[in-house]
């Protein structure tokens, strides 16, 4: 599907497409409650606690006053409700503001100021230096004589380098009075998302030019949101507008990602849920059962004799509604709020601040800060993540002559320095691809000095080393008569630029074909991958040397690009410039069929020689790697350089470690057989090693890694759970996601971390997005949930964010069922003394405000908790494996949370009503001193699972109990409460304080007594560390805590294909609480050897790969 804009013809197009008015509105005053309310009772926990608001309006059944489970509910979804308008709000009022920004424009003939909103598709838009552009408009014209305007286009794809516009050749020449009135149409598909893609033709009606076809790509385009700089104006028609733009079509919200956390927490709510079923269920047929057995006998119950049709579902309701807050109707609102606060620690981090460009961390999302501590997998791309990605041109090979190999810089090298002074004939060419075959364009500024603006890294490193060898390229014009000027030894060189043969990932090369304006002679000057300039080379030209040159450079680590030159025929690329343009103009598959035509010109070719770029590597690198590993984090690096270079960066960066101790597995081919075979090869060696205490890694290139995905998919997959270590090298932005997807399926944990717009779809694919702000841009920074300023930020991110947000979830959410179960499961025994009828033994408003108000705040508090300090988490990063393992929650934890809860309310409730139920009391009174005692009991809780005290703690914990007096005081002077004076007499009674006393003991007691016997005898890793903080000894080895190879059946087909593998069980020696690990007699500033003698514990369960 296409569409056809006609040029400054008002009336033709006016009603066929819309206007530029922006909405990124979710919602409008209309539908905002019920959109909000739809989407609020979509989940599954809203749906729940509605039906159980609903039925509590039933007065037959419900024990409770509706407003105890109306009012916590009205308050969630309006908190929910109130963001989501926030949120919505600040939208609207943004779009406002560039809906009513003002713009110039054409409106028959004449130029005129109206808002941005008011621009429809055909209009001329004039704008000016420094003007945001406000739809997407195809260029007609610029203030600069070469029809060259520079853009910005952060706010588009992140890149902070200004880029080149120049305007369609159709328009070259026409005189800016002219602009105005300028007619024509434009051929352009139907609006889509892909910013780095425009394929459509111009055609101008007379007498502006007689109906030639003019070919348009993305360089003759201003696209939304970009500014123009440096530019004094230029003007353009507009072909998308409103949310039509590209900008616009790639707007939307991300799919969320749900964390292992919130995962589990579905399933306990699900378990609890099942069992509030069964709980129900046998207190209803006891009540029915007692109803028609005993509580006819007594004298004070009336019940009909006959009852209606539904009488046998009256008292399982009322128990079912009961035992609602089984499920803690808070728990999403407290997390939401944690959560937010642990995002804002990492913005807040001065540590984790890049010193040198002043770049703050920041957390894009804040929903999965806990999964950090829970990373498995690391896949991280090299240049520019763990590269500085500065660019610095030390060495070349020109004819076969090796230049900077003795002095490590070629830009020193005096042979190089006397073969440019002496003219030489292969020298002088190999100067003048590396000049002109770019896309850098050269600036002068106020001084005179003459300034490369480049997209990549790379061209400008080439540029700049050909003008410290006096190959200058002092001008480039983009007009009709394009042409590359430069400077060679104070002589001034012309070449005119005939056609630009774009650098592509697939074909990873480019080429431009130039015409010297001294002898009329037509040469193609290419430059790429040695793989893709090699092979093209004239038949008899020995290569080998430039081959070896290529392996040389790459075991140094050092990037490659081949050189490349060819004398055409005038006739010939006549003959081959027809189809060009045709290929050129065509809106359908015109990339392929350009790539097509290319390879029809681009052989035969001279290869002049091969340049070696250094990358170096970011400080901290190797320390960042290494600590991480020792937390049991495997590493796969993902790259498009050579095989060898990357293989050099991993061993600088400890990647991967060398000989003797490290063994690297290559699995290559070009086949499927020698894939397969390859692959074999490998399985079969990493089963042997998996007993050898070795570091294998493999690596593979991107034609084998297509191959084993696409048909050996399973055994790919078992060797990346075999390994710890893998380089990818030679890989596409699209082969990075599938290896995401592949470890994520194997149900690991995997965080992505890139900097550039390659990233992207590895990014978003994995569980965790880390996006570095480097020299690329911003792109995979804002396409991330953190972005981080330097790659060695990582270890604090994990080990300090990801852990301590993990250990305060698994608290928290545990904590939030805790505090429901205890309260739910002493209205259950309180039944067991009425008659099974499901009366509630608490106020209705004591019950709501005990989930809102009283046991809330404390635990909130404890997102300030930290179990170890942040420097002995550093220190020993092994301690991870909790996280990573599930520790801390799971249904082994949450039994005892439960079992605790049961505990706790059986002490709450034979106190409560030993002390208090007797004849004269009553029922308000004894749920008030349970209540109080459930209270007093959270109090001692939180505090015993605080680690690290402040004052904020101290005033949340003893101030909320103070508080809970307070509060209950001024209800019990309200006649109308249902409290009246009950406080007042209660706080004056010492029975009272005594019970609240003997409740504290009896439910702290044993809890206190296992706590310090498993600290004093069975003591954790974790413990221990503890330990040795308060009383200052450091620890000077922590052992052997390095995870256990992962065991593979011994009987498996030699290539597993055909059946999936079991994920075997993972050593975790931190998990132990292993009896070798004794309490040892210490004192201050003592060091200390902990961990000398390591029980093993294999881990109960096992993960599964998932059928791929």
């Amino acid at each position: 599907m296409k569409r056809y804009v006609y040029i400054n013809d008002n009336d033709s197009v006016l009603e066929l497409y819309r206007d530029n008015r922006i909405s990124n509105r979710k919602y409008t005053l209309l539908n905002f409650l019920p959109k909000n309310l739809w989407e609020q009772f979509s989940r599954f926990m809203n749906q729940y606690f509605l039906l159980i608001a609903c039925l509590q309006l039933w007065s037959l059944i419900t024990p409770v006053n509706p407003a105890s489970t109306w009012g916590p509910l009205i308050f969630i979804f309006a908190v929910s409700a109130s963001k989501e308008a926030w949120d919505d709000y600040n939208r609207y009022l943004s779009d406002k503001k560039a809906n009513e920004k003002e713009v110039w424009v054409v409106m028959h003939g004449i130029k005129k100021h109206i808002q941005a909103q008011n621009i429809r598709v055909g209009n001329i838009i004039w704008l000016r230096e420094n003007d945001e552009v406000p739809c997407d408009l195809v260029l007609l014209g610029t203030s600069d004589p070469q029809g060259l305007c520079y853009v910005e286009t952060a706010a588009l794809d992140g890149e902070t380098d200004m880029k080149t516009r120049v305007i369609p050749s159709a328009c070259m020449g026409i005189d800016s009075e002219l602009l105005h009135k300028i007619k024509g149409v434009i051929e352009c598909p139907n609006p889509d998302k892909d910013i780095r893609r425009f394929d459509a033709n111009l055609r101008l009606f007379p007498p502006f030019i007689d109906n030639d076809v003019c070919p348009l790509t993305i360089k003759n385009t201003l696209l939304q949101s970009c500014y123009l700089r440096n530019t004094e104006w230029a003007c353009g028609v507009a072909v998308y507008t409103g949310n039509e733009t590209k900008l616009g079509m790639s707007r939307g919200i991300p799919e969320p990602k749900l964390t292992a956390v919130d995962a589990m927490i579905d399933k306990l709510t699900g378990a609890i849920f099942a069992f509030q079923i069964v709980v129900v269920t046998v207190l209803g047929i006891a009540g029915n059962v007692w109803k028609e057995t005993e509580a006819r006998k007594q004298w004070y119950v009336l019940y009909p004799k006959e009852g209606p049709w539904y009488d046998l579902l009256v008292i399982p309701l009322r128990f079912e509604l009961l035992c609602s807050i089984m499920i803690p109707i808070s728990i999403k609102v407290s997390l939401d709020l944690v959560k937010s606060l642990y995002a804002k620690f990492i913005d807040w981090d001065w540590q984790m601040v890049d010193q040198e460009t002043g770049v703050f961390s920041h957390a894009a999302n804040t929903a999965i800060s806990e999964d950090l501590g829970q990373v498995e997998y690391i896949l991280t791309d090299k240049t520019g993540t763990l590269t500085e990605n500065k660019m610095v041109f030390k060495r070349c090979c020109i004819s076969g002559i090796f230049y900077g190999n003795e002095s490590g810089d070629a830009l020193k090298d005096v042979g190089l320095h006397d073969a440019v002074t002496n003219g030489a004939v292969d020298v002088v060419r190999f100067l003048i691809v590396m000049a002109i075959c770019n896309t850098v364009m050269p600036m002068q500024s106020k001084s005179g000095e003459i300034l490369y603006k480049a997209q990549s890294q790379d061209e400008e490193a080439l540029v700049q080393a050909a003008a410290l060898l006096n190959m200058v390229l002092i001008k480039k014009n983009a007009n009709v008569l394009a042409f590359s000027e430069i400077k060679f030894n104070g002589s001034i060189i012309q070449y005119e630029v005939l056609d630009t043969l774009e650098f592509t990932s697939d074909r990873k090369r480019m080429s431009v074909v130039v015409k010297d304006r001294q002898n009329g002679k037509i040469v193609l000057l290419s430059k790429g991958a040695d793989e893709a300039i090699l092979p093209s080379a004239y038949s008899g030209q020995q290569i080998r040397i430039f081959s070896d040159a290529v392996e040389q450079y790459a075991q140094l680590g050092l990037r490659t690009l081949c050189l490349a030159w060819r004398e055409l025929e005038e006739d010939d690329y006549r003959e081959w410039s027809l189809v060009f343009r045709e290929a050129s103009s065509t809106l359908v598959d015109r990339e392929w069929r350009i790539a097509e035509v290319c390879q029809r010109i681009e052989h035969d070719l001279e290869i002049l020689g091969v340049t070696a770029i250094e990358d170096r590597l970011q400080d901290g690198v190797p320390e960042t790697i290494e600590t991480l590993r020792k937390a049991g984090i495997n590493f796969w690096m993902l790259t498009g350089d050579k095989q060898n270079t990357a293989v050099q960066i991993g061993l600088s960066c400890n990647f991967i470690s060398p000989e003797p101790k490290g063994q690297l597995l290559l699995i290559n081919g070009r086949t499927n057989d020698e894939v397969c075979r390859s692959l074999e090869r490998i399985l079969l060696t990493m089963r042997i090693t998996t007993t050898e205490p070795r570091d294998v890694a493999f690596i593979i290139d991107g034609w084998a890694l297509e191959i084993a995905l696409k048909y050996y998919k399973r055994a790919f997959t078992e060797l990346a759970v075999l390994s710890k270590t893998a380089i990818c090298c030679r890989v596409t932005p699209s082969q990075k996601a599938q290896l995401v997807e592949l470890i994520k399926r194997c149900e690991y944990r995997t965080l992505a971390i890139g900097d550039g717009g390659n990233d992207v779809r590895m990014i978003q694919q994995a569980d965790i997005g880390v996006g570095i702000s480097g020299r690329e841009g911003l792109q995979a920074a804002r396409a991330a949930d953190y972005s981080i300023g330097k790659f060695r930020f990582l270890t604090r991110l994990i080990l300090v964010h990801g852990r301590y947000s993990y250990n305060r979830t698994a608290f928290l959410s545990q904590y939030s069922f805790y505090k429901s179960l205890l309260i739910c499961f002493i209205q259950i025994f309180f039944s067991f003394v009425s008659g099974v009828s499901g009366t509630s033994l608490f106020n209705s408003v004591s019950l709501m405000a005990y989930n809102v108000f009283y046991t809330s705040v404390p635990v909130l508090v404890s997102s300030l908790d930290k179990d170890l300090s942040e420097r002995t988490v550093i220190q020993h990063p092994q301690i991870l494996f909790y996280c990573q393992a599930g520790r801390l929650l799971n249904p082994s934890t949450f039994a005892g949370w439960f079992g605790r809860s049961l505990f706790h309310a059986i002490v709450v409730f034979a106190i409560s009503v030993r002390a208090f139920a007797y004849e004269e009391s009553e029922m308000e009174e004894v749920g008030m001193v349970a209540l109080s005692g459930c209270v007093w009991l959270q109090a001692f809780v939180v505090t015993l699972e605080t680690n690290s005290f402040t004052i904020l703690q101290h005033l949340a914990i003893w101030g909320n109990l103070l508080a809970f007096y307070i509060i209950n005081l001024i209800v019990s002077t309200i006649p109308s409460s249902g409290m009246y004076t009950i406080m007042f007499r209660l706080s004056q009674q010492p029975s009272y304080w005594m019970t609240m006393f003997l409740i504290v003991a009896a439910g702290m007691g044993p809890i206190l007594a296992l706590k310090y016997f498993r600290y004093t005898y069975r003591p954790s890793k974790i413990n221990i560390l503890q330990q040795a903080e308060r009383l200052g000894g450091p620890i000077l080895s922590l052992g052997n805590m390095e995870p256990q190879p992962k065991l593979i059946e011994k009987e498996v087909s030699p290539l597993s294909i055909s059946q999936p593998k079991n994920r075997s069980s993972i050593y975790e020696p931190l998990v132990s609480d292993s009896p070798n690990s004794i309490r040892s007699s210490f004192g201050s500033k003592t060091s200390f050897d902990f961990f000398q003698s390591q029980g093993r514990f294999s881990s109960n369960y096992s993960r599964y790969c998932k059928n791929n």
